[in-house]
């Protein structure tokens, strides 16, 4: 393990790299089609008929919120009747499906938005949801990297990840530019509405702009709406529309989140959830365990999403089905189920959320608010895929695949080791 010296990453709870290798160095998405991602679809979902239209969405440098409101916008219905399975990046090229409520292929086809391509392919019974695809498949070129051994840091890597590296949740789960949604997500969860708004709407960070960064601070610090709505660019569409609920509605904190689409307003708490766990995660790897070494207690996920606990006895057979690849070690991203600690694991989660003073109640709460549930999950602690890379000149491509809820910036970050600022 080697740690990583990047603030931001520390930050965030990302604190090891698996391999010990300097780092490829490069950069990310200098243009979108360096990153392009597909979405694997779940075959058959809800049937050949009903109210939705399922239609394959291709955007390129789009980030999903906006491109879901444009899209609304033109056919003249509420956001709130488009679905989708998974977010995908702003600065790539994506490719994945969508449902819309009571709207026909004759509607989609109409739709003419700047780098945006949709394609009517069926009609379903179901809306898709978070979490309705198999994963995604990745072709991502790293260009001009620094590195002499080019090819011999690539192989070593490249083993790495094949064996496994940390789970971690990657940057753009926090925010790329701004890392605040686990932040708005605390206060959501703490009940501090107020808070949250102005986290959003008024904290600001060095990547931004350096107007957007004034109108931020100055909001910050003075709580002058009509100020800030008139130097907000027209493009921050959701400061703008929390603002406006507050003009309109003084004190109205509740209310002004409310204003944010559903699944927006719900990235806030499983952001934090997401931060826990990458907390937690660099916490174990700390006390010196590594990714596949079984300890008394540990949670197990199986393949067939079977899960069991590491005891005594069974340690010896759970080291061998780790190397085998038949179950993942986990650690619990806490929720409004109650947390029984059966190992060390856990027993870090449960002091995380004594430190931040938040309950399984507060998460109940946060559900009832968000109109999500939130009940806690278990998630794999090592990301392990197989990875086909290439070398051209200065520059490295790879392709891969991941379930849902692993990131590509994870896989990313082991073979660059480089500024995150790089990777957005």
């Amino acid at each position: 393990m080697k740690q990583s010296p990047w603030p931001l990453e520390l930050l965030l709870g990302m604190k090891y790299y698996a391999s010990d290798t300097a780092g490829t160095g490069g950069k990310l998405r200098q243009d979108p089609a360096d990153f392009i991602v597909e979405e694997i679809n779940l075959e058959k979902k809800g049937g050949t008929s009903g109210p939705y239209l399922i239609c394959t969405l291709t955007k390129t440098n789009w980030e999903l919120q906006h491109a879901i409101k444009e899209i609304a916008k033109r056919l003249g219905i509420s956001h709130r009747r488009i679905g989708w399975a998974g977010t995908k990046d702003r600065n790539a090229v994506t490719k994945q499906r969508i449902s819309l409520y009571k709207v026909t292929a004759e509607q989609v086809l109409e739709i003419r938005l700047k780098d945006i391509l949709l394609e009517p392919v069926g009609q379903s019974n179901e809306a898709l949801s978070l979490g309705d695809l198999e994963g995604n498949s990745f072709a991502i070129t790293i260009r001009d990297t620094e590195r002499d051994q080019l090819e011999s840091e690539v192989k070593e890597t490249t083993g790495t990840v094949c064996r496994g590296i940390p789970n971690y949740f990657g940057l753009q789960r926090f925010g790329a530019t701004r890392p605040v949604t686990h932040l708005v997500g605390e206060w959501i969860l703490r009940e501090d509405y107020e808070k949250a708004v102005m986290t959003y709407v008024g904290l600001a960070f060095p990547g931004e702009s350096q107007p957007v960064k004034s109108v931020r601070t100055a909001f910050s610090q003075t709580r002058d709406i009509p100020a800030a709505l008139q130097d907000l660019p027209p493009q921050m569409s959701y400061e703008r529309s929390m603002l406006h609920h507050l003009y309109t509605h003084p004190d109205d904190y509740p209310g002004a989140l409310l204003q944010l689409p559903p699944k927006l307003l719900s990235m806030f708490v499983s952001a934090f959830q997401s931060y826990l766990f990458n907390i937690a995660l660099s916490q174990r790897l700390d006390a010196g365990y590594t990714l596949d070494e079984p300890l008394v207690g540990d949670r197990l996920i199986f393949a067939n999403g079977r899960t069991d606990v590491v005891t005594g006895p069974n340690r010896p057979a759970v080291s061998l089905h780790l190397q085998r690849g038949r179950c993942s070690i986990a650690l619990f991203m806490p929720g409004s189920l109650p947390l029984e600690p059966t190992g060390e694991g856990e027993r870090v989660t449960e002091s995380l959320l004594a430190h931040y003073d938040i309950t399984a109640a507060d998460f109940k709460r946060a559900s009832a608010f968000v109109h999500t549930k939130f009940d806690g999950a278990w998630r794999p602690i090592a990301l392990k895929t197989g990875i086909l890379s290439s070398i051209d000149n200065r520059d490295v491509k790879l392709q891969f695949t991941l379930p849902p809820g692993h990131y590509a910036t994870t896989v990313c970050r082991e073979f660059m080791k480089a500024d995150p600022v790089m990777m957005i």
